[in-house]
């Protein structure tokens, strides 16, 4: 199948690794051409040079907590390739540990820019897609399930995905699809740090893979080919949905 995205322009947040970078990979191997951020600049260095540098990816250094930086992703996209064509809203996991446990401080950072940010960044971009355009926002099953000694991201990303369904109503009408996509686990360095937590990281890895129907951990690279056809001219009459990406591991429909 061909996805119609040879010669677009995506934004991708959070990309220098993990389910973004994978994401970009995607994307780039299917024609396209990426914009991506995240806030460390030797990584962002390394992922353009992976993504097969200039003619393909241009990396910025940002965080989505700075007001500025949709802005300057979009400027980035127009000036060096011409054209923005749709987004990937990605934000690093909050700190771990039960919703009542959390710091004021961290409740308030995470809503920043895993909530504000995301909004702020989805509003910016669809400001300056033309129709067809399409924007994605990784979310986590916790949408649709909390997960446990995960209690900020229980609290905040159910709020995202209805705003993610208040922005498809909004900007539907002028061709611009908004989705939210649920991961499950995957192997990222966001997991392999939370399996470390626990004291003995190869238990953990097995007892999360024992709990998923397809009895794996999925690899970034499943999550990036669906995300890829998601925000493609392919996906044209998805909006306003979310999408799990878990390997039947939630229990909901």
């Amino acid at each position: 199948m061909d996805l119609g995205l040879a010669d677009r322009v995506f934004i991708l947040t959070g990309a220098s690794r993990g389910l973004g970078f994978a994401t970009a990979q995607a994307l780039v191997a299917d024609g396209a051409r990426v914009v991506i951020s995240s806030r460390d600049p030797e990584k962002v260095s390394v992922a353009v040079a992976e993504l097969g540098g200039a003619p393909h990816a241009v990396g910025i250094t940002a965080d989505l907590a700075d007001p500025g930086t949709p802005r300057e992703l979009v400027d980035v996209a127009t000036e060096r390739f011409g054209r923005l064509d749709g987004a990937l809203i990605s934000v690093g996991g909050p700190a771990p540990g039960s919703a009542a446990s959390m710091s004021d401080d961290q409740w308030r950072d995470a809503f920043e820019t895993v909530f504000l940010g995301s909004i702020r960044a989805a509003r910016t971009f669809a400001a300056a897609l033309p129709e067809g355009g399409a924007i994605g926002l990784v979310l986590s099953t916790s949408v649709k399930t909390p997960l446990s000694g995960l209690g900020i991201s229980s609290g905040l990303r159910p709020g995202l995905a209805m705003a993610a369904k208040d922005m498809a109503d909004e900007f539907g009408p002028r061709g611009i699809r908004v989705l939210g996509l649920l991961p499950g686990r995957f192997m990222t360095d966001r997991n392999r740090e939370l399996f470390q937590a626990t004291g003995d990281p190869a238990t953990a890895a097995a007892e999360v893979s024992a709990a998923i129907p397809v009895r794996r951990i999925g690899e970034p690279s499943e999550f990036g080919r669906v995300a890829a056809f998601l925000l493609s001219p392919a996906a044209s009459y998805l909006t306003g949905c979310v999408v799990p990406i878990d390997g039947g591991a939630l229990r909901t429909l």
